[in-house]
This record gives C-alpha cells, structure tokens and sequence, in this order.
C-alpha cells in the first residue's frame, strides 16, 4: 500500500551549514526557506524532497510516505488503530506546506513521526541542481531509504511488516550486529533498521541515488577539498550491490550518496549476508559519533 518514502524532515541546530552541505556538496537544488527558516530542498521535479528544520537538538522530525490516495490512507488507518495507535489528518496548511494533497501522521511505537501523503506537488523541468551532476534516481521508487535505530530490534520487525505493510528484502548479521532492510517498490529497500544497544532510538543514515557513477567520486572529492567529513570510503554493499560513500552531514546523520543499486520485483527472496560490504567502506573517521542518537 504504501508506494515510497516521498519525503523527510528533520530538525538541526546546524540549519546554516545545511543549505551550503545540501546544494554544494550533494547536489540538490535549494529553494526559498520555509516559513519556519528550514533549509528546503528538491531532488526532481517533486516540489520538495527534504526539510531542515532549525531545533535543539538533531532528530528526525517526520518521515514522509507516498500512497496513491486517501482511500489506501483509511485503508491502512484500520490496520494502524488496530495496533492501539492514533492517527490524525493534517489540517489544509500543514497538507499544502508539505506540498502534498493532504496527509495523515502518527507515532510509532519506537518513537518516529510518519506521515501518509497522496498528491505529491510536482512541477515538471524546474529541478535545477545545485552543482553541476546528473539528477537522482528517483521516480516510482521515491525519495531513497533511511534507516532508523531502534530500541527494540523485533519489535520494530513486526511493527513495520505486520502494521505498515514493508516487505523483506533481507538481512545482514555482521559482528555481532543484525539489520533488517524493507522495499515496497522496486528499490530494494526503502526502510532498514538496526539496534545497536537495547533502549536507544535514532538514525544512521539517508540514502540519496544518483545517476551516475562519477556522481559519487566527485561528491567524495569535493569533501575533501571542502574539508567535509567522509566517514566511509567508497565500497560496494553485499546486499542492494549500491557502490556509494558516507558523508557526515551538519546533523550527524550521514548521507550515503551512490549509483548503481540493484531493482527487484514481487518474485524477489530475502537472503541473508555476514557483512555490509563486497568491498571498500572503510571507516575513515572513528572519531566522530557513529549515529545520529535521539534523546540519549
């Protein structure tokens, strides 16, 4: 039911050095502040892909999903309020300030705001990227993926398989640490969450798709010549076969930019892998905080 994750917001102290982080090192085209002074930004022709709101702390304020009308939306609001959870419809405002028809959002039970939008706003041959690149991969299967830390590794598992629908893609155990990946389109996932030690809760990283290779070497590039921080080197994963690096963006969360990830179908089977990586994904800066922790 739910078609792609169609947008993200977060919240940042660092609001400043994201407008500059967003468009010169990433690539994506900035427009006018919110009405809040978020740093806004597009990554096609949607009219906006990701929210950076000025907050106290880094956190991820909401996680936005595409549905294709508000009757999949109260098909699936049964199946959420069957699971002890509210749900509430945006107001008109807050739908258009989204640039969407209209949404409904809820809490999960880890903790993460999720909205469910129909109507994406799209205004076609306006994306101008930031630097010169070749656009992001986007389209039917959306925004890219995010994945979550969770406090509680299979609780988490049942939630969003049994409540919101994601399917499997598969799983990688990999010293001592197990993470689970999701699709609902033909991305191989979508959603991937990990638990890292029982109680915490928060994120690891967004992952933007590019359109080509070069794409990838040059973002690494201009990081060094910026001096960005690039917290793994550029490798290849086991599973989704994405050859992408990980920038340390000004709110922690990192941004593994990459080409080159495998589509999968309805015939697809979760397998098992004992590590992220073919090769490559060194880490290159053990200094820095592994993940973006909320509330610790």
């Amino acid at each position: 039911m739910i078609r792609s994750m169609a947008y993200l917001g977060l919240t940042t102290p660092n609001v400043a050095e994201w407008r500059g982080f967003g468009s010169d090192i990433l690539g994506l085209h900035r427009i006018d502040d919110g009405a809040d002074g978020a740093a806004r930004f597009r990554m096609d022709d949607a009219d906006c892909r990701l929210w950076v709101h000025p907050g106290e702390q880094n956190d991820i304020a909401y996680i936005g999903w595409a549905l294709s009308a508000e009757s999949e939306v109260l098909d699936l609001k049964s199946v959420i309020e069957a699971a002890g959870l509210v749900l509430t419809k945006a107001s008109t405002d807050d739908a258009a300030a989204r640039r969407v028809a209209g949404y409904y959002w809820f809490i999960d039970p880890l903790g993460f705001r999720h909205e469910l939008a129909w109507g994406q706003f799209v205004s076609p041959g306006t994306f101008f990227p930031g630097r010169p690149m070749s656009g992001f991969k986007t389209g039917d299967q959306g925004m890219g993926h995010i994945v979550l830390l969770v406090p509680d590794l299979h609780a988490a598992d049942r939630f969003y398989r049994d409540v919101m629908g994601f399917n499997q893609s598969d799983r990688i155990t990999d010293g001592g640490r197990e993470l689970l990946f999701y699709h609902c389109n033909g991305r191989h996932h979508s959603l991937a969450i990990g638990c890292p030690a029982p109680g915490l809760r928060g994120a690891h990283h967004l992952m933007l798709e590019v359109n080509s290779l070069d794409d990838v070497g040059i973002a690494f590039d201009r990081c060094f010549e910026r001096d960005v921080p690039v917290s793994k080197s550029i490798g290849c994963h086991t599973n989704d076969r994405m050859v992408s690096t990980y920038i340390f963006s000004p709110s922690v969360l990192r941004i593994e930019y990459g080409f080159g990830g495998i589509a999968i179908d309805d015939l697809w089977e979760p397998k098992s892998y004992s590590r992220t990586s073919i090769w490559g994904h060194k880490e290159l800066r053990p200094d820095l905080p592994p993940a973006m922790i909320i509330g610790n």
